[in-house]
């Protein structure tokens, strides 16, 4: 067993499974914090041995009080800290004595709160990776189990008795989430293996928590409650060995609208921001990242019908026997770019032949024909059959709530398919929802739920290769653009031509024709515009030499302390298209590749795509797909076509830096890069690397 193995067991065991508890700082009143879990505990029948710990009695709650940890009978398996924030080191240095395996912190006040808050957390990780013990929190709000009774938390939602048994794993930045995650689980028949609240992650954060859980036989899925994208490399690790196993994970995270995360250096940080980077990285990492929270839990089956790796379309077929209900279900599915695709020829003749009744447009509309267990089912039947669909929309009216046997029946009958059948029931049925989910069939409420469920589960991606490239501290440094150049030839990515002079001698002769643009090379001037250090447009040596000039005027007034030496001319080119790529090592995400518009539209139209580096050539095609200003260039209508698949490849070559640790590259962008025509390939004109010192 490895180490990581054996670790992973350890956690899990002390998190989930733990044979012995000590609550420090027992309340002997249940309606304080400090009450609560010894009185859940007990409440849910938990089996292990609990022992409260309060110096000031004798007695909590009915049982024997201990007056510290040292006084045990034994070193308990998990202690959970529920005493205020000035006492927790200490409790939790003396843990870490004892040799306690996994301490959760209550308390709220560490980083969050200031200078003094931030070196108790700083005192807390010293702990942690001095002593090998485990911490959960500080601000957790505890672990829940409901297999074993464990209810070991402070949330005051876990006073309601019976938290339902299932096979999901709940883990959460917000403890308070855990109460409303649950009841909402328990509202659609959803039951739970497990449900841990992170708080800070001073240690053990969600990526590891979870992935310490994989080896467990009750959990067979994970939903993730994110604030933000934090331990990013160990949420990458759990994430890709859950896609492996067929262990599928969902997540909703915060922070859709927060403004872009700027970078001193490159476009690439202000395009690319904070939540359009997590998701990428939880798309690429094969996560279902859903927009709504009532649909963490309603997407589940469909999920697991439709694994990762499956070879599967993303067309989806409607069936309804009411058409209004239909029409709002294929309005939010058109909202998220998902195909609702009408019946063929084929299959019109096929249902025309069984008798089905209604007919056949964009959706399969059976009016209140449909209403009839043999005709839904048989027109199930064919559809499911039917090529072209990649699963079907049963959206079903009035009869759901009234009389399911009629309409919900032949779907339930029909989940054997090898293809997903949905449905989606417009009024408020919750019976049928109770059999549908009870036959894992994928069911909602509304057609947002619904169109989300089926647009995120489309969206995710199978991981790729990860990366070897890891973030640095340390402050990555610009290169000159004929330095850059040199990187970029280094990993295939071709480039204008290129040459450099002394900024005192203008040459009398080029290796390229005229017209050429001068710039201004140097690794202190990375912005070379912001200091006049671009002439564009000259069209011979007299005004070449005018250029040298200017430039050298130009420094003295914009750049007065840089001492620049160099020119760098290239010969001028215009392609079809200007794109802007950029590769980048996000301090949690890891290594991204950005595709955007390129050029002046570059921070203007925010038109981009962002995966994990590296990329194949066939997801850098995909990549391209998405930028709406490249359909310009795509041959429609008779216009001229660009070398798309020269730039799908240069795109999968730059993002190959993220398997060169050796390059130490932190960032690099080129912007613009021409899009030539068809066979002609793309020419970066522009070129800015950041590089990492070596550590050596």
């Amino acid at each position: 067993m490895s180490d990581a193995t054996s670790n992973g067991t350890a956690v899990c065991q002390a998190l989930l499974y733990p044979r012995s508890i000590a609550l420090v700082g027992a309340s002997d009143d249940v309606r304080k914090t400090g009450g609560r879990p010894l009185q859940f505990l007990r409440r849910s029948g938990f089996q292990g041995r609990v022992y409260p710990i309060n110096p000031r009695r004798s007695e909590v709650q009915g049982e024997k009080a201990w007056p510290s940890l040292a006084a045990l009978p034994e070193v308990p398996d998990h202690v959970f800290v529920l005493s205020p924030t000035e006492t927790v080191v200490a409790a939790v240095e003396e843990c870490a004595g004892l040799g306690v395996k996994l301490v959760t912190v209550l308390a709220s006040g560490f980083s969050e709160s200031g200078p003094e808050g931030a070196a108790r957390e700083e005192a807390l990780r010293t702990i942690a990776r001095t002593s090998g013990m485990r911490i959960l929190g500080p601000s957790s709000l505890g672990v829940v189990n409901p297999g074993n009774g464990l209810m070991l938390t402070a949330n005051a939602a876990f006073a309601e008795p019976d938290v339902p048994r299932g096979n999901v794993f709940v883990a959460s930045h917000s403890g308070s989430m855990l109460g409303a995650l649950v009841s909402r689980g328990k509202a659609r028949g959803m039951g739970f293996a497990g449900l841990v609240s992170v708080g800070s992650e001073v240690d053990l954060g969600i990526g590891e928590v979870c992935a310490a859980t994989l080896d467990d036989p009750a959990i067979q899925g994970y939903v993730l409650f994110l604030e933000s994208l934090r331990h990013g490399d160990a949420i990458q690790s759990f994430a890709r060995e859950a896609a492996r196993r067929g262990k599928p994970v969902v997540a909703y995270k915060l922070g859709r609208s927060s403004a872009a995360a700027e970078m001193a250096a490159t476009h690439t940080g202000a395009l690319a921001g904070e939540d359009d980077i997590a998701d990428a990285f939880l798309k690429d990492l094969g996560v279902v990242r859903v927009e709504m929270l009532e649909t963490l839990f309603e997407v589940f089956p469909l999920a697991r019908k439709l694994p990762l790796g499956r070879a599967t379309g993303q067309r989806v077929g409607v069936v309804t026997t009411t058409g209004g209900g239909a029409a709002m279900v294929v309005d939010q599915l058109g909202v998220r770019n998902v195909t609702v695709q009408p019946a063929s020829a084929d299959t019109v003749a096929r249902l025309q032949a069984a008798g089905i009744p209604g007919h056949a447009g964009r959706v399969l509309d059976l009016t209140l024909a449909g209403t009839r267990y043999e005709v839904m089912k048989k027109a199930l039947e064919i559809l499911l059959d039917a090529p072209e669909f990649d699963m079907v929309v049963a959206v079903v009216g009035s009869s759901a709530r009234f009389q399911p046997d009629l309409a919900v029946k032949p779907i339930i009958d029909s989940a054997g398919h090898a293809k997903p059948v949905l449905a989606m029931l417009v009024p408020d049925a919750p019976d049928a929802l109770a059999q549908l989910t009870a036959a894992q069939v994928p069911c909602f409420r509304t057609p947002e739920g619904c169109a989300d469920a089926i647009a995120s589960v489309f969206r995710r991606r199978a991981p790729g290769v990860p990366a070897t490239v890891r973030a640095s501290n340390a402050q990555a440094q610009a290169l000159s653009e004929a330095q850059a150049y040199e990187m970029l030839d280094a990993v295939g990515v071709t480039h204008a031509p290129a040459a450099t002079f002394d900024i005192d001698r203008p040459p009398a002769a080029l290796p390229f024709d005229y017209p050429v643009v001068a710039k201004v090379c140097s690794a202190k001037i990375p912005h070379k515009t912001e200091v006049g250090g671009v002439v564009l447009g000259i069209r011979d040596a007299h005004e070449l030499a005018g250029a040298f000039a200017t430039l050298q005027r130009n420094l003295r007034e914009r750049a007065p302390g840089i001492d620049c030496r160099q020119v760098l001319v290239q010969p001028m080119r215009k392609g079809l298209a200007e794109v802007l790529v950029g590769f980048r090592v996000d301090p949690e995400a890891g290594p991204i590749v950005m595709l955007a518009a390129g050029g002046i539209w570059a921070e203007v139209m925010r038109d981009r795509s962002i995966r994990l580096a590296p990329v194949s050539i066939e997801t850098a095609r995909e990549m391209i797909a998405e930028v709406k200003m490249l359909k310009t260039v795509s041959g429609l209508r008779g216009k001229a076509k660009g070398d798309l698949e020269a730039l799908a490849r240069a795109i999968a070559n730059l993002s190959q830096l993220a398997l060169e640790p050796r390059l130490r590259v932190g960032e690099a962008e080129i912007n613009p890069l021409m899009v030539m025509p068809e066979g002609e390939g793309v020419l970066a004109v522009d070129a800015l690397v950041m590089q990492v010192p070596d550590a050596a």
